[in-house]
């Protein structure tokens, strides 16, 4: 196959803008899927992709067109999927820029355009949906021209939906996307994604950079040292289509047989034993979890399949991270690292669908900085592991750019909500894209981002805000370990991290949770809130009382105070040495809140 007539592109969008839409068009016309089996989100594989209605894993499709050989990628929208785009983009030329005709460009229309423009990749824009009464074209056109700098003619107007205008977006990418380069003969190719099958092993994704793998040739993976055979090789249409080669420049799979998935790594560079590579390829930065939440199992004894269902998870998402952990309250599990609350999400789903668990989630919390006055740093992301206070020097948080792309009329709205999550603002405070648009630019700790700020984000902006965000860096932040007394016996599983300046009201809230669902005892129950072995938040739970005195009838009175003198001492016995079994709700209600 001639190099010149091979194009590898990705589709890359702001969530919802059509890239499923488009890529199924493309499927039609380049007649790569019949008629009878085309169906709507025809890349979008999971259940629970369609369901949604977005785009969790990138997913590769080879298409035939006027004799060239296009190689598509469709890519996820959402921010929490950011390593699937950047994954996507170091396998292509080119970059397929979509953007909704109703809604114009939008957050993390973006945030792609930067990852794509940093892997030099050809950038064709793409107006989408012009079939809708709201589209307005020449506006989105003019925003478009202004970001990219592009010519009118180089902006091609589309509607994915019904498939006006799809052949220019093909002669586009054949006229614009550069073919792959070759540099060199001996066989390097990139893995970008992996899978598991229950019957063939891990199946890696590769883009081959030069050199050519067949069938049955002898794999080494240069990462990890290990080696294998090509089982199968193919590319794919879009099921797996098998091949008796994979020549430079091409997309496609290698079925590799290897039967434990922490063999084949994301990033990894394949090369044949007889003559192999003397480097690998660059590969990928490790990506860097950035919420933090703990998987328990409802049955204990499904702990061994829950390990097993998260290192398949890994091998196809690796942004996911683990470690075991261990709970007094909720016995064995794994602390898991997610890149946002969509991710952990979706993460729960899968192992619900997937693997058929049942899994309790923790509240998720973010990995702290903390400098020890010995000079060690530490990460800690589970009140568990946090150091005694005497010990500590500094700590510091995670920040984010948040940027923030709205409506003029909402920047109050907005600025007030990035600033009750601890927010300051960046240089360039205000960026206007247009007269009715403006990108707020703000650095937040991601402490207050994680849990509900899209959602208030939503409500101030009427629904019209979008935003993205990325890791700037740690700033010093005063946060302390809360930990939880319940009849004077500290209960650690309860403890939990709070800033400083929240902690009474923090404090409050778990004890008031406590009181609503912890049993009453035959003794007075204390609940209380300490930082630092100080008290800030206190409430009790009344003794229940039993009636001693209801065997009695009549007779003398001091018979009757006898038999309460008596509950009197027995129950300040039991409050000295009275135990109480706090019930998993008690847990889940403080891990949740």
């Amino acid at each position: 196959m001639n190099l010149d007539r091979i194009r590898n592109f990705c589709i890359i969008a702001h969530i919802d803008h059509g890239k499923s839409t488009l890529a199924d068009r493309l499927l039609e016309i380049t007649g790569t899927v019949s008629t009878r089996e085309l169906k709507a989100q025809m890349l979008d594989t999971m259940d629970l992709e369609r369901e949604r209605g977005i785009t969790i894993k990138l997913q590769p499709v080879r298409m035939n067109y006027q004799g060239y050989i296009l190689n598509l990628i469709d890519t996820p929208g959402h921010v929490d999927f950011t390593y699937e785009v950047s994954r996507s983009l170091a396998c292509c030329e080119g970059a397929l820029l979509i953007v909704d005709a109703t809604q114009g460009i939008q957050a993390q229309t973006l945030a792609n355009l930067y990852l794509a423009v940093e892997q030099n990749l050809e950038i064709i824009p793409v107006i989408n949906k012009i079939d809708l009464p709201a589209a307005n074209v020449s506006a989105v056109r003019e925003e478009i021209k202004k970001i990219l700098g592009s010519k009118d003619e180089e902006i091609i107007a589309v509607s994915a939906k019904t498939g006006e205008n799809i052949t220019a977006v093909l002669q586009a990418v054949i006229n614009r996307v550069p073919p792959p380069t070759v540099s060199a003969d001996t066989t390097q190719a990139l893995i970008f994604d992996s899978t598991f099958d229950d019957y063939r092993g891990v199946v890696a994704y590769v883009r081959l950079m030069q050199g050519t793998i067949k069938r049955f040739d002898q794999l080494t993976f240069m990462a990890t040292h290990k080696q294998s055979e090509a089982l199968e090789v193919g590319f794919f249409s879009p099921k797996y289509l098998a091949q008796p080669q994979l020549l430079p420049g091409e997309i496609g799979y290698v079925i590799t047989g290897f039967k434990e998935v922490a063999d084949c790594k994301v990033g990894d560079t394949i090369t044949l034993t007889k003559t192999p590579a003397t480097k690998p390829l660059p590969g990928y930065t490790e990506v860097k979890p950035m919420v933090y939440a703990s998987l328990f199992c409802k049955e204990g004894d499904d702990y061994p399949q829950l390990r097993e269902a998260l290192g398949k998870l890994k091998l196809s998402d690796a942004a996911l991270a683990f470690e075991p952990e261990n709970s007094k309250a909720l016995g064995y599990g794994f602390r898991c690292g997610f890149l946002g609350l969509l991710h952990l999400e979706i993460v729960q789903e899968r192992l619900k669908r997937e693997h058929e668990l049942d899994v309790i989630v923790t509240a998720p919390s973010v990995a702290y900085r903390v400098t020890q006055r010995a000079g060690q740093v530490i990460m800690v992301s589970s009140p568990l592991d946090w150091p005694d206070p005497t010990v500590i020097e500094l700590v510091e948080e995670p920040v984010m750019q948040v940027d923030v792309l709205t409506p003029s009329q909402y920047i109050g709205g907005t600025i007030s909500l990035l600033q009750d999550k601890h927010g300051q603002p960046t240089a360039s405070e205000i960026e206007y894209l247009d007269a009715n648009r403006v990108i707020i630019h703000y650095l937040v700790p991601l402490a207050g981002i994680i849990v509900d700020f899209y959602d208030k984000l939503k409500n101030v902006s009427s629904g019209y805000a979008s935003m993205n965000y990325e890791f700037k860096g740690y700033i010093p932040c005063q946060v302390r370990r809360m930990d939880i007394l319940v009849a004077g016996d500290q209960v650690e599983a309860l403890a939990t991290i709070v800033y400083q300046a929240e902690a009474i009201s923090a404090g409050r809230k778990i004890v008031e949770e406590l009181k609503k669902i912890l049993p009453r005892q035959l003794f007075e129950v204390r609940l209380q809130a300490a930082l630092n072995g100080k008290v800030v938040a206190s409430e009790h739970i009344p003794a229940m009382r039993k009636d001693v005195t209801a065997k009695l009838y009549g007779g003398d009175v001091t018979r009757k105070r006898k038999l309460l003198e008596k509950q009197k001492k027995g129950k300040a016995r039991m409050k000295s040495i009275g135990k109480v079994d706090i019930p998993k709700d008690a847990f889940l209600a403080v891990l949740k809140r």
